[in-house]
């Protein structure tokens, strides 16, 4: 039976954690983006879909290419951060089905069923992208998740080797630098979004 975390975890997870627009100077190495991985990895998906495709941006290469691709503002981000990381979708992830999901057929439940795939693929690697970042808080990194890019650049960028693959959102990863926040906006309380039936 799991015990509640203690505050130091959950300000560190939720309370205190915040999105970033800049980073310390201070390197992201590759085992911690394997640790990332190996965390969010357990999240559940549909079926154990795993739809989530990442491509870590590490090099200057990379990050240009990326950058050229977004508003100027998000383009500077990118550049300035260690890594970013384009999380992508395949719509395709039903073929792994019979390796991740054994227990039945579930391939059979998408295949030519385009709309259902899209949707189950969105919807689950939106759930992978927030396990992203949550997992990189627990591992003492910070994260910066932001739209504003050409998807279907990005998509032929980066994904052109699989074009069942396409770009959800991306997210700059590092040590976040304090100056580069404002004062964090308001978060409502319970009564104002909620409804208990």
């Amino acid at each position: 039976m799991s015990e509640p975390l203690s505050d130091s975890a959950l300000d560190q997870l939720f309370r205190t954690a915040r999105t970033y627009n800049g980073y310390l100077d201070k390197p992201v190495s590759e085992a911690q983006l394997h640790a990332i991985w190996d965390l969010m990895k357990f999240g559940p998906t549909s079926a154990n879909s795993l739809p989530a495709r990442i491509v870590w941006c590490v090099s200057d290469a990379a990050k240009q290419k990326l950058a050229a691709l977004s508003m100027p503002s998000n383009g500077e981000k990118i550049l300035q951060a260690p890594v970013t990381a384009i999380i992508g979708m395949d719509q395709e992830f039903f073929e792994h089905l019979p390796d991740l999901f054994p227990h039945t057929d579930a391939r059979s439940w998408f295949t030519g069923n385009q709309v259902l795939a899209e949707t189950t693929a969105f919807r689950n690697s939106s759930l992978q992208g927030g396990y992203f970042i949550l997992a990189a808080r627990a591992l003492g990194l910070d994260t910066g998740p932001m739209s504003g890019f050409d998807n279907a650049a990005v998509d032929a960028a980066f994904f052109a080797d699989q074009p069942m693959v396409k770009s959800n959102f991306i997210t700059t990863l590092g040590y976040g630098d304090p100056a580069s926040i404002f004062e964090r906006s308001p978060r409502p309380d319970f009564a104002r979004f909620n409804r208990i039936d």
